[in-house]
């Protein structure tokens, strides 16, 4: 999204560009995936050393395989006992392959206790904005889901505009405008959140159109911050609308269903759908 572009610092391209960083939010499979790939390359080369120098005692001569094999045994620090390095590079190798393991150890060991202590929020956001009319006024909508089982307490939400602008010199800008929200915080975040913007002669959005807000690369965004229930630790979440994502004339398919018994049910099979409304 243009918006996640234009947060990215020049440069952070590469992906050892805050490493640290990468791997704390990657997804589970694709942690997982880097350290047995780094366990494997480590041991391929340190493997490599040992083979060429040939000072491993107990191995098949010119047997590459044995040679990593010892490797996975000195990192791991399991010492079986049967190879044992004989000259003395492979002893200052296994030394140093020993600590390295260690610290590796450890490294390893703090990025996954991060990673399952690090508070997350499962919030769905509306696939599209809407602006429609409400109560008589133009209005900006969309809707937040909360998927977690815990609840989030003294959840707030901020929204803002940006869009390409034109200095009186002629330099263009980006510029943010803070969208007031009819309620812009919720003591208790359970289930379903609408959030409405009126855009009335005060507001940013007033005069807007698809055509203007695609000519001005415009969008809308959405972070939403509390507290989770069962952690009391802080939980966000963020969203992006671009231009195409907001949709004039439409309004959000009711998904609410109220029983007779009090019971309020949610059909999120209709989360996303939208339905024609006129604006004037």
């Amino acid at each position: 999204m243009l918006a996640d572009r234009a947060l990215r610092p020049p440069g952070a391209t590469s992906i050892f560009t805050d490493l640290y960083l990468r791997l704390l939010t990657a997804s589970w499979p694709a942690l997982l995936g880097f350290i047995m790939a780094a366990y494997v390359v480590a041991n391929l080369g340190f493997a490599l050393i040992y083979w060429i120098d040939g000072g491993v005692g107990g191995t098949r001569p010119g047997s590459y395989a044995d040679m990593f094999f010892f490797s996975v045994q000195t990192m791991a620090t399991i010492g079986y006992g049967r190879m044992t390095p004989t000259s003395f590079l492979s002893n200052a190798l296994m030394s140093f392959e020993a600590l390295f393991g260690l610290v590796g150890l450890a490294l390893m060991t703090g990025l996954v206790f991060a990673k399952f202590s690090l508070p997350t929020a499962r919030v769905r956001f509306s696939a599209c904005a809407v602006v429609t009319r409400r109560n008589g006024a133009r209005t900006l909508m969309f809707r937040m889901a909360n998927l977690r089982a815990s609840r989030i307490v003294e959840a707030q939400i901020h929204v803002s505009l940006t869009r390409l602008e034109k200095t009186s010199e002629g330099e263009t800008l980006r510029r943010w405008y803070d969208l007031a929200m009819e309620r812009d915080r919720s003591s208790l975040f359970a289930l379903t959140w609408t959030a409405i913007h009126r855009v009335d002669n005060s507001s940013p959005l007033f005069g807007a159109t698809p055509e203007s807000l695609a000519r001005d690369v415009a969008g809308v965004t959405v972070s939403i911050t509390g507290l989770d229930e069962s952690f009391s630790q802080t939980v966000h979440a963020r969203c992006y609308y671009g231009a195409d994502a907001i949709l004039f004339g439409k309004r959000m398919v009711d998904i609410l269903t109220f029983d007779a018994d009090g019971t309020i049910t949610t059909d999120y099979s209709r989360f996303d759908d939208v339905a024609d409304a006129p604006l004037d």
